[in-house]
């Protein structure tokens, strides 16, 4: 390990502040009309991951496959002092209602190529081929960290668990 890379990690915060957004027009649906629904898609299980991990989850969020919806929203966020970490899960596949990656990647002042990479390289050894299919990118807007993950469990906890290794150091660099 690098010296400095060592250096950052040790600099950079043990604890963030994470916003976690589900991403979901059929749950969206469910609450909206009053109906029961589950976050079967991966925002519960990022919520206890980060908690678990020592990290405070400052709000949660249900929205739909909306391009609007998702941009208007991680806008806001970013204006937000309290938010240091933005997570999506959802929307990052191949179907026509998947906008999530859309949606992210004009704000993104840089995005980190290699994230997406290491998940998919991760991935193929749990999945095989059909790694191909996700979208999964991180990116850096307002000073703070945006993640985008698939929803589903196994995709939430592979993405978190590339995080939150290198967390403190990406903090780190991005607030120097």
């Amino acid at each position: 390990m690098s010296v400095p890379r060592t250096i950052h990690r040790e600099a950079g915060p043990k604890t963030a502040n994470f916003f976690v957004i589900t991403v979901s027009t059929s749950r969206y649906n469910a609450k909206v009309s009053g109906q029961q629904y589950t976050d079967e898609s991966g925002g519960d299980l990022a919520e206890s991951m980060l908690r678990q991990a020592g990290h405070r989850v400052v709000g949660r969020e249900l929205i739909k496959d909306d391009l609007v919806m998702i941009r208007s929203l991680v806008d806001s966020l970013l204006l937000r002092d309290d938010v240091d970490v933005i997570v999506l899960t959802g929307g990052t596949g191949l179907a026509r209602s998947d906008v999530t990656i859309e949606a992210l990647r004009p704000l993104f002042e840089k995005e980190l190529e290699g994230f997406g990479e290491l998940f998919r390289q991760v991935s193929y050894q749990k999945i095989g081929t059909g790694v191909i299919m996700t979208r999964a990118t991180a990116g850096i807007a307002g000073g703070k960290l945006i993640v985008a993950l698939p929803g589903s469990p196994d995709g939430v906890k592979t993405g978190l668990e590339i995080i939150l290794q290198e967390l403190p150091h990406i903090l780190y660099i991005i607030r120097s």
